[in-house]
């Protein structure tokens, strides 16, 4: 019911009562609520959602869930993928990596990757843990070769790259990881695992990232378990994937010190030794 107001020259004016006001709020609210109930289906065993699955998950009649969906891709929280289905959007990933950004490993990593890329004469990459793999949370790029290869800040990294395997083998929630591992093929899925379990071994990954890509990557742990993962990324003609590359050591070496100013042990064999 709306009431009227009779204005000076004659004529009234319709004003809006309290209560279509009420729920119009109401409204705003449900909305704002039911786009956080979407992005909360997404974790490290479901990187990826249909309208179909938002739709029965969350007891919407398919249109809604298709509406609500598309106005997200619209807006950038959610990406559209090739098979229809709906993840992450960019927007989402800078915010996480905004929010990500503020932890202590971020704000004392900056002078040990400067130094890093100084060394190896790469681009030097922390990368911090988001919703279904690392984020890419800084990046110290060379200026002293003719060839600099970067990565953007906010960037999600796939389950492929040395990033993201340094992970795998030392996330606290391993049971997680191995869910998130099985989302593979078969072939894809037992090479991730073997690999994974080399890098359990060694304390550190070489991948090739992209076609004449390499990334060399090391963990660092606080006093909670592995916080980020720090790599250098380069052409493979310069930066070489060996277990015996002197880059490599400065990777390891660099982690490890981050890891100590962190209150951290870099691996369980430090931690023994220590006692």
């Amino acid at each position: 019911m709306n009431s009227q107001i009779k204005l000076t020259g004659g004529g009234f004016v319709t004003k809006p009562t309290r209560s279509r006001e009420t729920r119009a709020d109401q409204a705003d609210i449900q909305a704002v609520s039911r786009v956080s109930q979407i992005l909360s289906l997404f974790d490290p065993a479901t990187p990826e959602v249909t309208a179909v699955e938002v739709a029965e998950r969350l007891g919407l009649n398919r249109t809604t869930a298709y509406r609500y969906c598309t106005s997200l891709v619209a807006a950038g929280l959610l990406e559209r993928s090739a098979g229809g289905g709906y993840s992450p959007g960019g927007l989402l990933l800078q915010l996480g990596a905004f929010a990500i950004g503020h932890r202590r490993v971020v704000n004392l990593a900056p002078r040990h990757m400067q130094a890093l890329s100084r060394a190896t004469q790469t681009s030097a990459v922390l990368s911090l843990w988001g919703l279904t793999g690392p984020v890419v949370s800084r990046v110290e790029e060379t200026v002293s070769t003719i060839v600099v290869v970067s990565v953007r800040v906010g960037s999600h990294l796939p389950l492929d790259t040395a990033q993201s395997k340094v992970f795998l083998a030392y996330h606290s929630d391993q049971l997680s990881m191995e869910r998130l591992i099985g989302t593979l093929s078969g072939t894809a899925r037992d090479e991730l695992r073997a690999e994974v379990d080399r890098v359990r071994e060694a304390g550190y990954c070489s991948a090739m990232s992209t076609p004449g890509i390499v990334a060399v990557a090391a963990p660092v742990f606080d006093e909670y378990g592995i916080c980020a993962s720090l790599a250098i990324v380069g052409p493979d003609n310069t930066l070489s994937m060996s277990d015996d590359a002197p880059e490599l050591r400065v990777v390891v070496d660099t982690a490890r010190e981050l890891t100590q100013e962190l209150g951290g042990h870099y691996r369980p064999d430090d931690r023994q030794r220590a006692v």
